[in-house]
């Protein structure tokens, strides 16, 4: 069965920030359900090309996977394929202006294989609450105050009793 779902969201922060935090694979573990960790396997900045290994929990099972991003438009388009894992995938980025905020868009496609053809019927539902509860989180850790810093690749989490602070390593030169 195949995967097909987009959900979108819009984000009271300009288009050039929530595309720069949620284009960053540093990010990733922070605002995506189910990454534990990510890790980009050539050298940065994310560019046409580039391949990231994801760590993930789905259905309550570990995956590991490679994306490799096919298109790439900056602060726009972030388009990527799976090049290793349990499934083929294709993961859509999309951020657009909208009344001084930003659309974002996710868009997720795939097949189901093994374990994962075997619920194959709820995928799809899963998938979407997935992407949507993703959206939810990109929006309020960038509405939220404390991500409101005078340097927009610093952010502020806040992860049970622990403040975690995490820059974007690629911004600073």
């Amino acid at each position: 069965m195949a995967v097909d779902v987009v959900a979108e969201a819009k984000i009271d922060r300009s288009r050039i920030d929530v595309a720069s935090y949620a284009m960053n694979p540093v990010n990733n573990p922070v605002w995506i359900t189910g990454i534990v960790e990510a890790n980009m396997l050539t050298d940065p900045p994310v560019a046409l090309g580039t391949t990231v290994e994801r760590t993930a929990t789905f259905l309550g099972r570990r995956i590991e996977y490679v994306l490799e991003v096919v298109e790439y438009e900056s602060e726009s388009l972030l388009a990527m394929r799976s090049i290793r894992g349990p499934f083929p995938m294709d993961v859509h980025y999309e951020f657009e202006e909208e009344s001084g905020a930003t659309l974002a868009r996710i868009r997720v496609k795939g097949e189901s294989k093994g374990f994962y053809k075997l619920a194959a019927p709820v995928l799809s539902r899963v998938v979407r609450r997935s992407i949507r509860r993703d959206l939810e989180t990109l929006k309020d850790r960038l509405e939220s105050d404390a991500a409101r810093s005078s340097d927009p690749h610093v952010e502020i989490a806040r992860r049970g009793r622990a403040t975690v602070l995490c820059v974007d390593p690629l911004s600073h030169t």
